[in-house]
């Protein structure tokens, strides 16, 4: 999450108005805890609070800020972990983290994994190479395909492989560079390093683009059977089921 700074402090008092309903379940609670803390910023502050960055539907600002809406719970929670211990770099995201609760942490998530997928508004890109690489990946380097964790689709498949599809393009492409700067380093086999660091820049663009204007749609469950290789099974530290791809590691000399 990015956030730029937009005081909220009038829209409290509504929000707060809300919060002491006596018969919501405990599920309630915590989806409207984390309700307040998008729109309040939590410990971290109005200043920093999630909407000024994500928007109110969880849609991200169509730029450097990502959609929210819809990403798994756990997954969102092993983001912010990653901010507040250093795993994930963004000097505004790490400072939050660190400011949040866990509790918060982890109401935040619900709430946000709790929106509805938004539709991709993005028109598809029409790129031949891209559509390779995403679908297919490349043998010829020991690339395997996006689709194996993301879906044909950019649906996300599994728990701790994230929709791609509306997404912004430049953030896409930004994690990438992330990724192959060693910036995140919060997934299990550093599958995602190997990766980023066989495209090249054009590639990881027209990858972007391409990723973020697919159709989309509720998260596949994912199949470990299916996908032995690329499936992480545990959003909470986006550890690998399975060891790093064989494609790309080195080959034995």
């Amino acid at each position: 999450m990015v956030f730029h700074r937009r005081p909220l402090a009038a829209a409290l008092p509504l929000l707060l108005a809300g919060c002491g309903v006596a018969d919501r379940t405990s599920a309630d609670r915590l989806a409207a805890t984390g309700e307040l803390v998008a729109m309040s910023g939590g410990d971290a502050g109005a200043a920093y609070a999630c909407i000024g960055c994500h928007d109110v539907d969880g849609r991200g600002n169509g730029a450097g800020s990502p959609r929210l809406a819809g990403l798994n719970q756990g997954y969102l929670e092993a983001q912010l972990e990653a901010y507040a211990d250093g795993r994930r770099q963004h000097p505004e995201m790490q400072s939050i983290a660190k400011k949040l609760r866990p509790e918060q942490r982890q109401a935040v998530s619900v709430y946000y994994a709790a929106l509805p997928v938004p539709a991709v508004t993005t028109t598809p890109v029409d790129d031949p190479r891209a559509a390779s690489l995403y679908h297919r990946g490349d043998p010829a380097r020991g690339m395997p395909s996006c689709a194996s964790c993301h879906g044909a689709q950019g649906e996300g498949n599994g728990a701790g492989n994230p929709p791609l599809a509306a997404q912004p393009a430049p953030y896409l492409a930004e994690q990438l560079d992330q990724w192959r700067r060693s910036a995140r380093r919060s997934d299990g086999g550093n599958v995602m390093l190997a990766i980023s660091r066989q495209l090249s820049q054009t590639e990881s663009a027209a990858l972007s683009r391409y990723a973020a204007g697919l159709r989309g749609g509720p998260p596949r469950p994912g199949s470990p059977e299916a996908f032995p290789g690329a499936h992480r099974a545990d959003p909470k530290n986006d550890a690998s089921a399975q060891p790093l791809y064989e494609a790309v590691s080195q080959p034995a000399k």
